[in-house]
Parts: structure tokens; sequence; C-alpha cells
């Protein structure tokens, strides 16, 4: 039922993580603040396609 999902800083538009979730669930998109190495700071993620 999980399916891998990956994250993009919203800031630079780069996919720097992979996620899971469960699409039943949550079916909206993911978003998350994580630490993106290429804007070298705290940005939201968001999952893309």
């Amino acid at each position: 039922m999980r399916d891998n999902v990956i994250l993009a800083c919203q800031e630079c538009k780069r996919r720097n993580y992979t996620a899971t979730r469960n699409k039943k669930k949550q079916t909206e998109r993911l978003e998350v603040k994580k630490y993106c190495k290429f804007c070298r700071r705290h940005t939201p993620h968001r999952e893309t396609k």
C-alpha cells in the first residue's frame, strides 16, 4: 500500500529526498520542511510526480 514519493525543494526545485506515504489514507500531497544542501538552509519540500 505504501508508495515511494520524491520530495523537491520549493526554492530551487531540486529533488533531494524520497519518502513513503499511504495513498489511500493521505490523498493530498506531502509537504515537509527539510534541509536543502543546495540552498544551505531549511526550506519546504513538496511531493512531485
